[in-house]
C-alpha cells in the first residue's frame, strides 16, 4: 500500500535544488513512498521528473500567510506517512502525519562557530546531518532530447567539443560580477590560446535579465553560442549542463543546478556566504572577492543600504583569479556525468 510524503520545500530555485538530496534519500529508503511537493512557482519545474511523484503544489505567497491556508486546504484530507517541512511552518502539526520533520532554527552554526551549509541543515531535519545526501535533479527523456537539440545546432558541440557554460546574472545586482569581466573571461578561456579554444559557450539567464546579459551574449560568436536566456525549461537546462565541461556563475539558482547536474562548477561570491551556499560536491569550487563575507555583511546592515539600488559588490574580483580557478578545474580529471 503506498505511503504518502508531503515535502514542503523552498520558493527560491537555489534553495529548492539544495533540498533535493534529502528527498532523494527518503524515496530511496522507502520504495512504497509517493511524494507531493509543495514549493514556489519558480522552482516547481525542477520536481516534474521526481520519482513516484503524486502532485506538485506551486504556492504563491499571499498576505498574512494566506498561502499556508491554501496549502492546508489541499493537504489536510490526506493521512501522511511523513511530512518534511523546510520552511519552518506549523504545517507538520496541522495535518495527520505519522512522522514529522522540520528544519531547525537554532542550529545554523557548527560547534566550531562556522556556519553550516544549507545541505547540512536540510539533512539534519531527517537525521542525516553526519552524512548529508547530495542534491540531485531528475530529468526525463524529453529533457535530454531538448538538450541534445540545443547542442546539435552549435559548431563543434554536437561532435563532442567541450562546452563552457556561464551564468552572468543573479537575483540582485550586488551579487553580479560586471559584464565586462565576463567578456574578458570568455576571451581568456575560449580565445585562440585559451584552454577551451573556440569552444561552444552556453549563456544562461532568466527572460527578465536579457538586458543585463546582452554584452556577454554578444561576445560569443553566433555559431558557437547557446542562448539559454529566453525561458528554457529548468530540466532542459539541467540536462544541458550535465553535458558541459565547465560552469562558471555568480551565486544563483543556476549555479546550484549546474553543481547538482554534475558539471564542474566555479561559483563567484562576494556579498553572500559560500560557507552556507557554495556549490555542493567534490570537484566544485568557489572564488570570492578579496573581502570576506563579514566585510560585506557590515556594509549590508549599515543604515541606507538598499539591495535594490546597490551597484555590483563584486568589482574587486579579478579576471585573473577566476580564470586561474577555471583552469585548475579544467586540468583535473573530473568529467561531466554522461
Amino acid at each position: 500500500m503506498p505511503r504518502h510524503l508531503l515535502f514542503i520545500t523552498n520558493t527560491r530555485i537555489g534553495d529548492a535544488v539544495l533540498s533535493t538530496g534529502i528527498l532523494d534519500a527518503l524515496l530511496r529508503d522507502d520504495p512504497a513512498l509517493s511524494v507531493t511537493v509543495a514549493t514556489g512557482p519558480l522552482p516547481a519545474q525542477l520536481f516534474e521528473a521526481t520519482p513516484r511523484l503524486e502532485r506538485i503544489i506551486a504556492l504563491t505567497k499571499r498576505p498574512r500567510g494566506g498561502h499556508w491556508v491554501d496549502l492546508w486546504k489541499m493537504v489536510a484530507g490526506t493521512r501522511w506517512h511523513r511530512v518534511v517541512d523546510l520552511r519552518r511552518s506549523l504545517m507538520p502539526w496541522m495535518v495527520w502525519a505519522r512522522h514529522r520533520h522540520s528544519v531547525g532554527g537554532d542550529s545554523r552554526h557548527a560547534e566550531n562557530g562556522q556556519p553550516k551549509h544549507r545541505v547540512v541543515l536540510n539533512a539534519e531535519a531527517i537525521g542525516r546531518g553526519a552524512c548529508p545526501p547530495a542534491p540531485v535533479l531528475w530529468t526525463r527523456p524529453k529533457d535530454e532530447a531538448a538538450a541534445d537539440s540545443l547542442l546539435a545546432g552549435v559548431s563543434g558541440a554536437a561532435a563532442g567539443a567541450p562546452v563552457l557554460a556561464v551564468a552572468p546574472t543573479a537575483n540582485w545586482r550586488g551579487k553580479e560580477w560586471p559584464a565586462d569581466r565576463w567578456v574578458a573571461l570568455l576571451d581568456r578561456l575560449t580565445g585562440t590560446d585559451g584552454p577551451l579554444a573556440d569552444a561552444p559557450v552556453a549563456v544562461l539567464a532568466g527572460p527578465s535579465e536579457q538586458e543585463a546579459v546582452a554584452p556577454v551574449l554578444a561576445a560569443v560568436p553566433e555559431d558557437r553560442r547557446i542562448d539559454l536566456t529566453r525561458g528554457a525549461h529548468l530540466l532542459t537546462i539541467a540536462a544541458l549542463l550535465r553535458r558541459c565541461r565547465l560552469f562558471i556563475g555568480n551565486d544563483s539558482g543556476l549555479m546550484h543546478i549546474a553543481a547538482s547536474s554534475g558539471a564542474p562548477t566555479v561559483g563567484l561570491f562576494g556579498p553572500t556566504d559560500e560557507r552556507r551556499y557554495g556549490p555542493w560536491g567534490a570537484g566544485n569550487s568557489v572564488v570570492r572577492t578579496p573581502e570576506d563575507f563579514e566585510h560585506w555583511r557590515r556594509i549590508m546592515v549599515a543604515p541606507g543600504f538598499d539591495s535594490r539600488t546597490t551597484p555590483s559588490l563584486m568589482t574587486s574580483l579579478t579576471v585573473d583569479a577566476v580564470a586561474a580557478e577555471a583552469e585548475r578545474l579544467l586540468e583535473g580529471d573530473r568529467l561531466p556525468v554522461a
